[in-house]
């Protein structure tokens, strides 16, 4: 029982120390999703209209 119970505590303390330095260092902006405009052929996927608003 003594066992579980400093195995518990070790994952804890285990996962807030990751946690903590997780904030510390950011990932790179470059693997930040970007928001993408949407292309005639990707708005088609969405179930837009590309054609709408498009003079001819």
């Amino acid at each position: 029982m003594k066992n579980l119970f400093a195995v518990i505590i070790f994952i804890a303390v285990a996962m807030s120390v990751v946690n903590l330095i997780s904030r510390k260092f950011r990932i790179s902006e470059r693997y930040d999703r970007a928001p993408r405009e949407l292309s005639a052929w990707k708005s088609l996927d969405k179930g837009i209209d590309p054609t709408k608003g498009k003079k001819k």
